[in-house]
C-alpha cells in the first residue's frame, strides 16, 4: 500500500450532499476507513472525500473561511483518478476496461494494482497509483498536471473522461458510500469482474458495501515518468501564456468582441475568412503563436465550413499581418 506524505496528509470529507460542510480529515486514514467499511463512515449515507491531499496551508484556509472556496495552495495525491460516466452504462463499462488495460500496457501495471470502482450510478472510477510516476511532489499546479497527464493517457486509449475531477478542491465520491438516487454503493471490483460480469450482477452486488484491501504500491515506470514530465512542461507553458495575457491586458490591449464571438460561435459563409483573419491578427497583439491561435480558433473555423488548409492559411496571414504592422 502507498504511504501518505505527512506534510500533505490533510483532505476533507463531506457527509451528505456536496452542499454540506467540508470536514478536515487525515485523507489516507479516512480512505482506509471507507475501504474497510468502518462503522464511523456511515456508509448508509451519501459521502465524499477530496480528490487531492493538502498541507497545513489548507487547514489554515479551512479554519479561517469555513470553506474550501478560494484555496489556491499546494496539493498532492496518492492516486490519480479517472472518472468515466455515460448515459449507457454498458458503454461506460467498456471504456473503463479499455482505459484500465491501456494503463497496464503503457505503464507496466498489473490489473490488481489499479483501483476499479462501479460508481453506483452511471459509470466507473479508476485509480492509478502515483508511484508509477516516481511519486511527484506537491505543488500549486499538481492538479492541472494530473489533468493533462490523464487527458493524454485517455486520448491514447481512445476513451473520453470527465476532466472536472481535477479541480483542486474537487469532492469525489467515497469508496463504499451510498448513491442518493440509485441506493447503490460505490463498490470496488477486480478488473476481471468489471469486464466479465453482467451489469445486472454488478448492480446487485453493489446493493451492499464490501471491504477491500489497498493494493501494494507498484514500482516507478519510465514511461509514466516521461508522461508526467511532458504534462508538467505543458502546464508550465500554459501558465506562462496566462500570465502574459493578464499582464498585457493591463496596458490597454484587449481581445475584440468579434474575436470572442468567433471563438464561441464561428461565422457565416460570407464573413468567415475575414473574421478568422481578424481574430488571428487580434491574438497576435498578445504575442500568440500559431499553435495556440489554431487551438483557440481552429474548431470554430472548421465548424463554419472552412477547409483545414484555409483555416491554417487565414490564421497564419492574420498573425503575420499584425506582426508586420507592429
Amino acid at each position: 500500500m502507498q504511504t501518505s506524505n505527512n506534510a500533505n496528509r490533510f483532505g476533507f470529507r463531506i457527509v451528505g450532499g456536496t452542499h454540506n460542510e467540508r470536514r478536515l480529515v487525515d485523507w489516507l486514514a479516512a480512505f482506509v476507513a471507507y475501504s474497510q467499511c468502518d462503522s464511523r463512515t456511515q456508509l448508509e449515507r451519501e459521502s465524499y472525500l477530496s480528490a487531492f491531499c493538502f498541507s497545513d496551508d489548507f487547514r489554515t484556509h479551512l479554519d479561517a473561511t469555513g470553506s474550501t472556496k478560494g484555496y489556491s495552495g499546494e496539493c498532492w495525491a496518492l492516486w490519480l483518478w479517472f472518472d468515466i460516466d455515460r448515459d449507457d452504462l454498458e458503454l461506460a463499462r467498456r471504456d473503463a476496461v479499455r482505459l484500465s488495460y491501456a494503463l497496464c500496457d503503457r505503464f507496466g501495471l498489473d490489473a490488481d494494482e489499479l483501483l476499479a470502482f462501479f460508481s453506483g450510478s452511471k459509470g466507473f472510477h479508476i485509480g492509478m497509483p502515483m508511484t508509477v510516476c516516481g511519486c511527484p511532489g506537491p505543488g500549486r499546479h499538481f492538479a492541472k498536471t494530473c489533468r493533462r497527464f490523464a487527458e493524454r493517457v485517455a486520448e491514447v486509449a481512445g476513451v473520453a473522461i470527465d476532466s472536472g475531477v481535477y479541480d483542486v478542491v474537487r469532492a469525489f465520491r467515497a469508496p463504499n458510500s451510498k448513491h442518493p438516487k440509485t441506493g447503490l454503493h460505490k463498490r470496488r471490483f477486480e478488473l476481471d469482474a468489471v469486464e466479465k460480469l453482467k451489469l445486472q450482477r454488478l448492480c446487485e452486488m453493489s446493493q451492499t458495501p464490501e471491504p477491500f484491501e489497498l493494493p501494494n504500491a507498484p514500482k516507478q515506470n519510465q514511461q509514466a515518468v516521461d508522461d508526467w514530465l511532458a504534462a508538467t512542461k505543458l502546464v508550465e507553458q500554459e501558465t506562462v501564456v496566462a500570465t502574459e495575457k493578464r499582464t498585457t491586458l493591463h496596458d490597454g490591449r484587449t481581445l475584440n468582441r468579434s474575436t470572442f464571438d468567433f471563438i464561441r460561435e464561428g461565422a457565416t459563409t460570407g464573413d468567415r475568412h475575414r473574421l478568422l483573419f481578424s481574430a488571428a491578427a487580434n491574438l497576435a497583439e498578445f504575442g500568440c503563436g500559431f499553435d495556440l491561435a489554431f487551438a483557440l480558433l481552429g474548431e470554430s473555423a472548421l465548424d463554419s465550413g472552412l477547409s483545414p488548409s484555409d483555416v491554417r492559411r487565414q490564421i497564419q496571414c492574420g498573425l503575420e499581418h499584425q506582426r508586420g504592422t507592429s
